[in-house]
């Protein structure tokens, strides 16, 4: 297992899976302090790894949502991406450990464009928000074969 500060620092097979894989996963913990994990889109902006709230359908208003509200209480979160195969000389995964900064989607149109440059759908329609910005603090990869 490997180990890194930035996203700059990382091995090129691992910055080419966080840049071609098309969904991670993020921990961080609920209202009970219970960990949660939830799939999310993703991209690379600057020294951070930025996700946003976007339309698909929901309860309550983007800024509302348990896991923006849950990071307003613990901003601690962790982003992982990993790849699978059934041939286990292949397996991979990257995770980026740090604290989320929520950010108003108008403060952040670099990180927006990231995301419409890695998902169709947000090309033809830019998540209202907010944004999540991770800034790792730490990166841990590892991969099966070297």
């Amino acid at each position: 297992m490997g180990c890194s500060a930035s996203v700059p620092e990382l091995p090129a097979w691992a910055r080419e899976l966080l840049e071609v894989s098309r969904v991670g996963r993020l921990g961080l913990l609920d209202d009970a302090g219970a960990p949660r994990v939830l799939p999310v889109t993703y991209a690379i902006s600057g020294d951070a790894l930025v996700s946003a709230v976007d339309d698909k359908p929901k309860r309550v208003a983007g800024d509302r949502i348990a896991r923006v509200r849950w990071l307003r209480a613990d901003p601690r979160a962790a982003l992982t991406v990993d790849h699978y195969e059934d041939d286990w000389t292949k397996l991979a995964w990257v995770q980026a450990i740090g604290t989320v900064r929520i950010v108003d989607v108008a403060n952040a149109a670099d990180a927006i464009e990231a995301l419409a440059g890695r998902y169709p759908r947000y090309a033809e329609r830019r998540p209202a928000g907010p944004l999540l910005a991770l800034r790792p603090e730490r990166l841990l990869w590892w991969r099966a074969s070297v």
